[in-house]
């Protein structure tokens, strides 16, 4: 093990250091508290042994910042003390101390606080290990629950949670917030014509190009269905618009055969846009850009509608 000896006179530190090291272990020797804290970070120790009175730094202050650093592994502590100090044990173990060794130290006294040591560090950093294989797994399923499967984007769920954070960064900071609903035009007579595992892969595609042309602020989203949304923060009705006409043009470009509609169809889709009102709630806003969406299919597809700022 790694251990990091901590005493301002020289006698008990050199035979704890020749003692430990005649045991194989690997020391790291501090003359104060204050050198032994500058020591320990960042040193991985798997042990500290530490007088109790130093200058500087005494042990139970050094127990205490050993304890508060919770980004190093788990380092066991030992207070070194004399018989007429026994009483300061107590207020040692309260400041994170796990064990102490009397001054003058028996070599099996020794031996065997170290084999408890190395017992409770490797399962602290058991513990450590699986907790973090824990967060981990607990992250995959809370991205996995707010991950759309088929098209990629990020599903309701996570739009939902995603929008109102955005709309309230907007209000807070008086700066514009603009979505655009998609819809892929006549996708029923897509699937009827050509299958619904055609569809799905024409809804892959759609949401490719549309993430593919998303800035490094926005944020794409399957809505329901066949309809998608992009999320343009920082963008007004004008500029969203421009956006939008931009991806709805790139999804024509591609060129993807509609069987449903005509032999020379290809796949497009229309879009709404709207930006966020004074004080309008997130809804509104989406119901705005819904609206939008159904003029755009109304006035014959393929095309971009805004929406009128503010509320409807």
């Amino acid at each position: 093990m790694k251990i990091l000896i901590a005493d301002d006179s020289a006698t008990p530190r050199l035979m704890l250091q020749r003692e430990l090291e005649g045991l194989g272990h690997e020391c790291i020797v501090a003359c104060d508290g204050t050198e032994a804290w500058r020591l320990f970070q960042d040193s991985g120790v798997d042990v500290v042994i530490s007088d109790w009175m130093m200058p500087g730094m005494d042990g139970d202050e050094l127990c205490q910042r050993v304890r508060a650093d919770t980004g190093a592994p788990y380092a066991y502590f030992i207070l070194h003390t004399s018989l007429e100090d026994l009483n300061h044990v107590v207020q040692g173990m309260q400041a994170g101390a796990d064990d102490y060794l009397t001054k003058p130290f028996q070599r099996d006294q020794l031996a065997t606080r170290l084999i408890a040591a190395d017992r409770i560090t490797v399962l602290h950093r058991r513990l450590k290990s699986q907790q973090t294989e824990l967060e981990r797994l607990n992250q995959m399923l809370f991205d996995d629950s707010r991950h759309d499967r088929l098209t990629g984007l990020g599903n309701r769920r996570r739009l939902d949670e995603d929008l109102e954070r955005m709309a309230d960064l907007s209000r807070r900071c008086e700066r514009p917030l603009a979505v655009v609903l998609f819809d892929v035009d006549r996708f029923k007579q897509y699937n009827d014509t050509a299958g619904h595992a055609a569809g799905d892969e024409v809804l892959r595609c759609v949401a490719a190009s549309l993430a593919e042309h998303c800035r490094g602020g926005d944020s794409a989203y399957r809505y329901g269905g066949e309809e998608l949304l992009i999320a343009f923060p920082e963008q007004d009705l004008r500029t969203a618009t421009i956006a939008a006409e931009r991806m709805r043009s790139a999804i024509e470009a591609q060129q993807m055969p509609h069987p449903g509609v005509t032999p020379e169809s290809v796949v497009t889709v229309s879009g709404g846009v709207a930006c966020l009102g004074l004080d309008e709630s997130v809804a509104s806003l989406l119901g705005r850009a819904d609206a939008a969406l159904y003029r755009a299919k109304r006035d014959g597809r393929n095309r971009i509608v805004g929406a009128s700022v503010g509320v409807d």
